[in-house]
């Protein structure tokens, strides 16, 4: 018997001019080798950078006295309530008030007593005391916060802050 052969139109023959078996052999191959084909490496990149360490607050700066003195402190008499003082207001010794030589009237004043430890703060409104080694003369109330009433003179250390004006 005698092969027939099978006239294929002129466009199979025109692309490569090769069998149809061979083309779908050549589709197979190219389709197995796609699906082998590995995807780039995604690009290597660095960890982001650890956050700096925070460090603590600084503390804010501890506050200086603008004004210091240590002597003696007197106390007004129980005779003196209702007097006027230097800056023109009745004294009160159930006040936190005080007097002195120099400050302005209405300084707000720390006042220590170091045997006590304990801490007042006064308003000044009158000057004085007009005794040598007498630094400031306290109201009866100022005296009672400090520990000293009972004295009726005691060490203490003066302190004037900006904060407190």
């Amino acid at each position: 018997m005698k092969a027939v052969r099978v006239a294929r139109p002129a466009r199979w023959q025109a692309c490569c001019g090769r069998s149809m078996s061979a083309r779908w052999v050549m589709l197979a191959l190219l389709g197995l080798i796609a699906a082998c084909a590995v995807e780039p490496p995604a690009p290597v990149t660095a960890p982001p950078p650890a956050p700096a360490p925070s460090l603590p607050p600084a503390a804010a700066p501890v506050e200086q006295p603008t004004f210091v003195q240590s002597g003696l402190a007197s106390i007004y008499g129980p005779k003196q309530q209702g007097h006027r003082t230097a800056s023109g207001e009745p004294l009160n010794i159930h006040a936190l008030t005080a007097a002195h030589r120099n400050l302005p009237f209405y300084t707000v004043v720390r006042v220590t007593a170091p045997s006590t430890g304990k801490t007042v703060k006064v308003r000044i409104n009158d000057r004085g005391p007009f005794i040598a080694g007498r630094i400031v003369d306290l109201s009866q109330a100022a005296a009672i916060a400090l520990g000293i009433l009972e004295r009726g003179t005691a060490p203490v250390r003066i302190e004037v802050y900006a904060s407190d004006q």
